[in-house]
């Protein structure tokens, strides 16, 4: 056999093994709300193709690429098992199952690693969240299609309403069809139908109400049977307690807000300060793309090195509140073409650094320039740092900070030399280090930060809405604290 035919065969033996994964991860998840991940990568309505490449994606922030015939026993040991719901990492097992030296077998390795999720120890499955999302722009459709990705067995959240203002004809239609095809995130993977006599879409089975107003006041929730609900709001119309406290209706018992909260309104980065949600809190902020972006390797940083003092430098995606041609705006410079210049704009992301990290004494100054792209941003954090270190061994820490610590969620890691901007479309982390920009001399570091400000930022929102509802599940192994 030629080298050639050993490579095909050797990708075909994959291929098989993968397919096969499929329905092990599909029913794991939807009879018992397991989520199968590898390195904080879902595996969850994943083709076989896509499930090969995450693995393969492996050796970028591991060093070594994960084989699918190592995963697959640890895949078929869960299966066995009495399993609650949680979030089961692959990736982890396999690399903490390479350092173990007890002789374990996979089943009884895999056994005693989430045992806080089976028999007694498992978390009881919850009756379905209702979510009601106010506004339908860039954050509020990608947040739909999260919601009803993660609907799962529906015992998770459930998408219930969309709240918007009015449109000319064919409204519910054409925010049917911006939901089914995006220009950068592609197309919607499902189903989605219009059910214009009742102002509902169907999407993947959820049928979701259309509710037209211009006054969160008038709005009737019980109406359409919705309770107890946690309401987005996407459109950053009202950011203080008094504004966002006009949601707050019969049927809906807590909001949320896609943009930097002002006043005493909480500003929650999920992965650094999520714990310190009151249960009786009904106004949150989920801050800004940005502040989640520099905020996780930020505080990664402070808790290894100290931070003395820093500055953040963003070049940010362009956004619909800029203009596509020369024309007027409320601000000096976004009045200016938006895909034709790089336009030099202010950024809160700096000073809301206090509020998600407020034992963090450091002074954290930020600017921002917006540039001719469509989606992702970069965050260059300047840091001087309380000792000095290595380049080494701060790509070491973020390293292991992207794969083992409570902030895997929040940090990925990338070492390709050739990773462009549309190379992160997509990414559901906050934040992930580019290694191989990062610059570091003595006491001074400077990491370049890569962040979907739409995509990863959506998935940071939901990930907060998700703890607030009872419905965020433990991962296992448990990373190092």
């Amino acid at each position: 056999m030629t080298a050639t035919e050993d490579s095909f065969t050797n990708w075909k033996t994959r291929e098989e093994i993968a397919e096969s994964m499929i329905p092990l991860i599909g029913k794991l998840h939807r009879e018992r709300d397991v989520t199968i991940l590898i390195h904080s990568r879902s595996l969850v309505n994943k083709s076989v193709v896509s499930i090969l490449k995450t693995h393969r994606f492996a050796r970028q922030i591991a060093g070594e690429e994960l084989s699918v015939t190592e995963t697959l026993p640890f895949l078929h040991a869960l299966a066995a098992l009495d399993l609650g719901p949680s979030q089961i990492d692959l990736g982890m097992l396999a690399a903490t199952y390479r350092s173990d030296d007890r002789g374990l077998s996979v089943d009884d390795f895999t056994a005693e690693a989430v045992a806080g999720a089976t028999g007694t120890n498992k978390t009881e499955r919850r009756e379905s969240r209702d979510v009601v999302l106010y506004g339908f722009g860039r954050i509020g459709r990608l947040l739909a299609r999260l919601l009803i990705e993660k609907t799962g067995s529906g015992n998770g959240l459930r998408l219930r309403a969309i709240v918007v203002r009015q449109g000319a004809g064919q409204d519910i239609v054409k925010r049917a069809s911006l939901l089914r095809r995006d220009s950068i995130h592609g197309q919607f993977q499902g189903t989605i139908t219009v059910d214009e006599a009742n102002s509902r879409i169907i999407a993947n089975g959820n049928e979701i109400q259309v509710i037209y107003s211009d006054d969160p006041t008038e709005v009737d929730y019980t109406a359409h049977g919705i309770k107890d609900a946690i309401l987005i709001d996407n459109t950053g119309r009202w950011r203080d307690r008094e504004g966002l406290s006009r949601h707050l209706r019969p049927g809906i018992a807590k909001v949320v807000l896609t943009a930097p909260g002002k006043g005493d309104v909480p500003n929650i980065v999920h992965g650094v300060n999520h714990e310190t949600i009151k249960p009786d809190e009904q106004i949150i902020s989920c801050a800004s793309c940005t502040t989640n972006a520099i905020v996780p390797p930020l505080k990664a940083m402070a808790d290894e090195y100290g931070v003395l003092r820093g500055h953040v430098e963003t070049v940010h995606s362009f956004t619909n509140d800029q203009n596509l041609l020369d024309n007027y705006h409320n601000s000096d410079r976004r009045g200016r073409s938006a895909p034709l210049n790089m336009v030099i704009t202010e950024t809160g992301a700096a000073s809301a650094v206090t509020k998600a990290l407020p034992g963090l004494q450091a002074k954290i100054t930020g600017s921002s320039i917006r540039v001719p792209v469509p989606d992702v941003s970069i965050a260059i954090l300047n840091l001087q740092l309380a000792r000095g270190t290595s380049r080494e061994e701060v790509l070491d820490h973020l390293r292991n900070v992207s794969l083992t610590s409570p902030l895997r969620r929040q940090i990925d890691f990338i070492t390709a030399p050739d990773a462009v901007s549309s190379d992160f479309i997509g990414s559901r982390h906050a934040s992930i280090v580019d290694a191989g920009a990062t610059k570091v001399e003595g006491d001074n570091a400077i990491l370049y930060l890569w962040y979907d400000n739409e995509f990863g930022y959506s998935s940071q929102v939901i990930r907060v809405v998700q703890h607030v509802s009872g419905v965020e599940y433990p991962t296992y192994p448990a990373p190092a604290v």
